[in-house]
């Protein structure tokens, strides 16, 4: 990405006077910002977005008239636009409905900051929505889902039956991604598949009950010693990395934190190198970075099944890219073509 040399322009929706004073000031403090207009409401939301065209939108979960969620299916169908959604509660029904909100096209969802982060106190939440305003602003999103790719080959032709075992690793655009491959694979007899997204802290379980309930597919936050069931999938904690012990179970780990991410997708695709090689399949996504690419190269090296998500799919093609590039990459595919590898594969 090129370095900006205008301010972010950004169209801030929160239906609470306070709260939205406090998001405005927040962003004026970190700088770079440009507020080119508010929304009280999802209605008001579509409306200035259609009007003023922003760089991003902060877009609330909770509003009247129309939700963060419904204002972001409209907006993402009318004139994409990237959308950061911030929540003010770990409620279990704000937080599934924020992967509604992702599934609609917004790009992240994160905790809403605190009046900490206005007080001259180290305030996490505050660091991490403004350094997502400040990437997600990049991203060029579009409003239509690709089903098709010009590098897509017939899923029989790529790979050998006989995996055992699937990890999957995705960032930006990817929760979407990875609930249509399971709803995918719902009829189908799978191995156990271990998912490292990276997200926010106290969302991953709201993400398992989301996933679950839109895929029919069983979705668990994992614990250390957790055994594998066929069918079932395996989400890795906040703040661990997840990989296989010599057992084949659940080992999870504090370790350092890999091209800046812990969970990291490196991590995964390295452990299941080890102890399962020809028979795992490696599956990295959507995301920005370089998280995976060494992880999915030692995999391939291992033997293992190694896929990319195609550019034209991807909202953010860094993590895929970077795949491409270091030679880990056996095939590179779009979301459906991948489901059906993984149903050829497992046979």
């Amino acid at each position: 990405m090129t370095e900006r040399t205008k301010p972010i322009s950004v169209l801030v929706a929160e239906d609470s006077r306070t709260q939205r004073e406090f998001l405005l000031s927040l962003l004026e403090e970190a700088g770079g910002f440009e507020i080119v207009g508010v929304a009280a409401d999802g209605v008001e939301a579509v409306e200035e977005t259609g009007r003023l065209r922003p760089d991003i939108i902060l877009m609330d979960c909770h509003m009247p008239r129309a939700t963060g969620i419904e204002a972001t299916r409209i907006i993402m169908e009318r004139f994409p636009t990237p959308i950061v959604i911030v929540s003010s509660t770990l409620a279990r029904e704000e937080i599934e409905q924020t992967f509604d909100a992702i599934k609609c096209g917004a790009l992240a969802f994160l905790p809403k900051p605190t009046l900490q982060a206005l007080e001259g106190d180290a305030d996490p939440d505050g660091d991490c929505l403004i350094q997502a305003l400040r990437l997600m602003a990049e991203v060029k999103v579009v409003g239509r889902r690709v089903r098709a790719s010009a590098v897509a080959r017939p899923a029989r032709a790529l790979a050998p039956a006989g995996i055992r075992l699937i990890g999957v690793g995705g960032s930006t655009g990817a929760p979407g991604v990875i609930a249509d491959i399971l709803a995918a694979l719902s009829t189908t007899p799978t191995p156990p598949i271990l998912i490292v997204q990276h997200m926010a802290n106290g969302f991953v379980e709201g993400f398992a009950r989301w996933l679950s309930g839109a895929t029919r597919v069983p979705v668990s936050v994992a614990s250390q010693g957790m055994s594998l069931l066929r069918g079932h999938a395996y989400l890795c904690p906040d703040n661990h990395h997840m990989g296989l012990s010599a057992g084949g179970r659940i080992a999870l780990s504090k370790s350092a934190p890999e091209e800046g991410f812990r969970p990291s997708a490196n991590f995964l695709f390295r452990s299941i190198s080890e102890h399962c090689g020809r028979t795992a399949a490696g599956v990295l996504l959507s995301g920005m970075g370089r998280d995976g690419a060494t992880g999915l190269l030692a995999l391939r090296r291992a033997g293992g099944v190694t896929i990319v998500q195609d550019e034209a799919s991807c909202v953010v093609f860094g993590m895929p890219r970077e795949a491409i590039a270091a030679g880990a990459a056996q095939h590179i595919l779009p979301p459906d073509e991948i489901a059906k590898v993984i149903t050829e594969m497992t046979a």
